[in-house]
């Protein structure tokens, strides 16, 4: 484990014990300035000089490389996942890969859209599951997958054309979506009375993120071409209606058209990049 995170690690060892630094020098034998150097994150140690802090506070060695690596994996999965390694100086194959796999999600969700929108006006309206709660399951989570791949191709043109407001929106795009999804779920198993405050600070969450989001959109118009500016306006206006919470209905509407140039927006992204990459081929 590296600093400055082995320093904490052995900050909270030391805590959970009740420990002062002082306490702690008294049974490692180590001077309280080392202590408090490595705790902060100054230094890193010696192995040696680690071993002993440990020993003193009773904890394996071996946990703390286990739980680096479990937390080495995660990173890495949530970096591929969000697309913060790709080299977006020389797109490859796999970037095309990426953006096509990121239009055809975007058709999946697309369709999606309508059976999930069924689905919540019923609950909403009457209280009811219409494909009861097993299918509910099921569509949530596809709707969740189909969504998150779908907003990765807007990360990764965020990236490719340097439109780092849209590489961050798309980003908390899909956190907010993770996060409603869950409740929606878990909703269904318990009696959710504050279901309507939920929604309604989801509709402004989203109404708030659509602005934004159109906003950054609309700077790709010179790179992709003039069907960006239709997107970027369906969305900004059903982010203003969702701000409304009582018209929110009408920013559902609005999405529909909104996320069909959407997913032309990735297929023309992958055309550029082809005839880009064609326009620097070597010649034969």
């Amino acid at each position: 484990m590296k600093q400055p995170e082995l320093g904490r690690k052995i900050s909270e060892l030391r805590k959970a014990k009740g420990w002062t630094q002082e306490e702690l020098v008294e049974r490692c034998n180590i001077s309280v300035r080392t202590i408090q150097r490595i705790e902060t994150g100054e230094v890193m140690p010696r192995i040696y000089t680690v071993k002993t802090i440990l020993a003193a506070l009773d904890y394996d060695l071996n946990k703390i490389s286990d739980d680096q690596d479990i937390l080495d994996s995660f990173t890495n999965w949530w970096k591929k996942l969000l697309l913060v390694d790709i080299d977006i100086d020389k797109p490859s194959e796999y970037v095309i890969r990426q953006l096509n796999g990121a239009w055809l999600f975007g058709v999946l969700y697309f369709i999606l859209g309508f059976l999930e929108g069924a689905a919540e006006y019923f609950r909403y309206q009457d209280n009811e599951l219409i494909y009861g709660s097993t299918f509910y399951v099921i569509m949530k989570l596809a709707v969740l997958i189909s969504s998150v791949y779908f907003q990765r191709g807007f990360i990764l043109l965020g990236g490719l054309f340097r439109n780092y407001l849209l590489k961050i929106v798309s980003v908390i795009s899909i956190g907010c979506s993770i996060l409603l999804i869950a409740y929606d779920i878990a909703s269904i198993f318990y009696d959710a009375a504050e279901r309507h405050f939920i929604l309604g600070g989801a509709a402004l969450t989203f109404g708030g993120i659509g602005i934004i989001y159109g906003l950054s959109l609309k700077r790709l118009e010179y790179s992709i071409g003039p069907i960006v500016k239709y997107a970027a306006f369906f969305e900004i206006l059903a982010g203003c209606f969702f701000l409304t919470i009582v018209l929110s209905f009408i920013s559902f509407i609005l999405l529909i058209p909104a996320g069909l140039f959407e997913i032309i927006i990735l297929y023309k992204a992958v055309i550029i990049i082809k005839e880009k990459q064609e326009e620097h081929a070597p010649e034969n």
